[in-house]
């Protein structure tokens, strides 16, 4: 089952000032980006976050799941939190490098 829009607005409004937030559609799911870097996976209407040592702490008890067939492991985001969300953000930020560009055929 796809992501709703209206999940991927929410979590998108949850972590609102953390910079610029946006979304984009990907393998029929949604991957969040800030400042143009891709933070969260969003499949299922779940928000996911890779296992990185920077968020380790934070969501030490969070759930874990797989967002599709083949992935690692990721820890499951509480979404409503958005204190949370937002920690998770800032310590994410900072260590994720920008995509590099595609090469155009």
């Amino acid at each position: 089952m796809a992501s709703s829009l209206d999940y991927v607005e929410y979590v998108c409004e949850q972590i609102h000032g953390t910079g610029d937030v946006r979304f984009r559609k990907m393998f029929g799911d949604y991957m969040v980006y800030v400042n143009d870097k891709p933070l969260l996976l969003v499949c299922d209407n779940s928000t996911y976050v890779k296992m990185l040592p920077q968020v380790e702490r934070l969501l030490r008890e969070a759930e874990t799941g797989t967002p599709y067939d083949g992935a690692k492991e990721h820890y499951l985001l509480d979404i409503d939190d958005t204190e949370l969300a937002r920690a998770v953000i800032a310590a994410l930020e900072p260590i994720t490098p920008l995509p590099k560009p595609r090469r155009k055929a």
